[in-house]
């Protein structure tokens, strides 16, 4: 019985694509990092805030609703952003991509493995300590109004709070990749490579 269904879902799932969550604080520098890696390892970079930011742009109702929620101080549910991320996916050609900045708790990442039948094949973390990003995330003066001392400090606060659980679960599974991100941009980077290069790949297989 659904020997059909079954023989298309086999195929959906042979097709399935490589997704890598990146995680960081803010100011870990995961943004530069991951131009890198798009740029030699031919990744797809997604963003999930740009994905929320993009689809208000667009003025469609669904973007309405999300700029509504974001005005009243309300977190976009899961299932809006992984809608966005999977619509990315299916919508490039590509079948190897970055997602940057998401799942930020237990609750999202639970959601994107539930709705999209997706695991990360690792997770990349930028750990960088708390004193570095402030250092980084005031310097860089973007004309970012959240980017002052009490923001940041909040910001790093929750990042930790939400963020942690996830990394730690994927901790037990032995999918994180730990990167040293208090370094300058290039030693990050061949940090970064070695988790890329297919060496690296099959010592841990």
């Amino acid at each position: 019985m659904g020997s059909v269904v079954d023989a298309a879902n086999k195929e959906a799932s042979a097709k399935k694509p490589t997704v890598i969550f990146v995680l960081g604080g803010p100011g870990s520098g995961k943004g530069t990092q991951c131009a890198y890696i798009v740029e030699h390892f031919g990744y797809t970079h997604l963003s999930a805030g740009d994905l929320l930011r993009a689809e208000i742009k667009s003025g469609s109702e669904n973007g309405t609703m999300i700029q509504n929620m974001i005005k009243e101080g309300k977190i976009v549910p899961s299932e809006v952003t992984i809608k966005l991320l999977q619509k990315a996916i299916e919508e490039n050609g590509n079948d190897k991509f970055l997602i940057d900045g998401f799942p930020r708790n237990e609750e999202n990442r639970a959601a994107f493995e539930k709705v999209t039948e997706i695991e990360p094949k690792f997770v990349l973390f930028f750990d960088c300590p708390e004193e570095e990003m402030e250092r980084r995330l005031l310097g860089r003066n973007q004309g970012r109004e959240d980017d002052n001392i009490e923001t940041i400090r909040k910001r790093f606060k929750v990042f930790l709070e939400s963020s942690l659980p996830v990394i730690q679960y994927y901790e037990a599974k032995g999918k994180v990749r730990k990167i040293h991100a208090a370094k300058p941009i290039e030693d990050v980077f061949q940090e970064v490579k070695a988790v890329f290069s297919p060496e690296a790949e099959k010592v841990e297989a």
